[in-house]
């Protein structure tokens, strides 16, 4: 059975990799790889070479980013996808299609697979993130999917809401925990070899990106951030650049001119890889910013998160999640909250609410379990 799995950003591919190793052992299935979106963009890195360096096989790329962030550049983006798709797809021909996520790129995919009619697995359905256009991309990728993984038993019941059987949706944890298990951590030490920084008292790995629904400029946002950055003096801050999101490369642009004035003080990395990265907050003081990554995988890691704004608004928190504002004074107060709050016998108790990183065998589990001979039919449960 081909068994496609699409990827269009580092973190994406990150968090599907174990699911892709699991695949490729199982003897009856064929791992079909899927590459599209920042993945072939050499401002982005070009990071469909890390796949190939890790020694997992590109069955199909699809180019289909415009150099443009603006809500113009994003929309033809993905009509230009959906035509690359139906190619991709007409000549792949999977069994199931692997989705995870909210993405604008795999709206028009899931879209093109629907023609297809291609039966769509998704991970991370029902979730919510009031603060960007993800929320409704993500329900909306739902409605065409087959199979869903959820990461808690609360967005297991919102899938259910959404009308989905209740038979076809799992909880099995965020699927990104299961790194966390079994990678082995580069310390302080090798990190600062690797990465060629050095840390200060206290450090900050920052992610920040567009909140697509908010009214402030993503720009006017990161301008606060970074005012509140430059009253740390004694703190060094990595920054992993923003998405291909509208708006993401005017974030680019200012992370570089901060790092350029600030050389002592902060580097930026286009990509840093799943090793790299999950080491990186590991051994830093907090996450900063408005990733996903701070909510899901950052308790696991013992590391505290300052969630600046709405981007994530709606998802489940664990303990060690600071919530504030984007502006310069609530972002001050966060990061000094964030020291006091770094007690390691609390982290160490901490409760991470998506799971506890054995979510791949579960999907592989669940996938065995179903007849997919007769699977592309669907009906909407209504609730009692």
């Amino acid at each position: 059975m081909e068994i496609c799995i699409a990827t269009g950003t580092r973190a994406e591919y990150g968090l599907l990799k174990p699911l892709m190793e699991a695949i490729k052992k199982e003897a009856e299935w064929s791992l079909q790889l899927l590459v599209t979106g920042a993945h072939l963009s050499p401002e982005f890195g070009l990071t469909y070479k890390q796949i190939e360096q890790d020694g997992i096989n590109i069955d199909a790329k699809v180019e289909m980013l415009l150099s443009s962030d603006t809500a113009e550049g994003i929309v033809k983006s993905m009509g230009i996808g959906m035509i690359g798709f139906a190619d991709a797809l007409k000549n792949l021909s999977p069994k199931l299609l692997i989705i995870l996520g909210d993405r604008y790129e795999m709206l028009a995919l899931a879209s093109a697979a629907l023609i297809y009619k291609i039966p769509i697995i998704h991970i991370h359905g029902g979730e919510i993130t009031e603060g960007a256009y993800d929320d409704a991309i993500r329900h909306a990728i739902t409605k065409m999917s087959h199979l869903h993984f959820t990461s808690t038993e609360a967005y297991r019941q919102r899938v259910i809401q959404l009308g989905e059987r209740p038979q076809c949706v799992f909880n099995v944890g965020a699927i990104g925990l299961d790194n966390i298990r079994s990678i082995k951590f580069l310390n302080r030490a090798a990190l600062e070899e690797n990465l060629k920084i050095k840390f200060l008292k206290y450090n900050y790995q920052v992610t920040f990106h567009p909140a697509t629904l908010e009214n402030i400029s993503a720009a006017e946002q990161f301008d606060q951030l970074l005012q509140a950055i430059k009253t740390q003096p004694d703190s060094f801050f990595v920054f992993t650049k923003a998405n291909a999101d509208t708006d993401g490369r005017v974030i680019n642009q200012m992370i570089d001119q901060h790092v350029l004035e600030n050389p002592n003080t902060s580097a930026a990395f286009t990509s840093l890889g799943t090793l790299r990265f999950l080491s990186l907050v590991k051994a830093c003081d907090a996450i900063i910013g408005n990733s996903s990554s701070g909510i899901i995988e950052a308790p696991s890691l013992q590391t505290v998160t300052i969630n600046i704004g709405d981007r994530q608004k709606g998802r489940i928190q664990a303990d060690s999640v600071i919530n504030c504002e984007p502006n310069t004074e609530d972002i001050i107060k966060a990061i000094a909250l964030s020291k006091a709050s770094n007690d390691g016998h609390l982290m160490k108790t901490l409760n991470n609410p998506y799971g506890n990183g054995q979510t791949t065998p579960q999907i592989i589990k669940a996938i065995k379990s179903v007849d997919w001979n007769n699977y592309i039919l669907k009906s909407f449960y209504n609730l009692d």
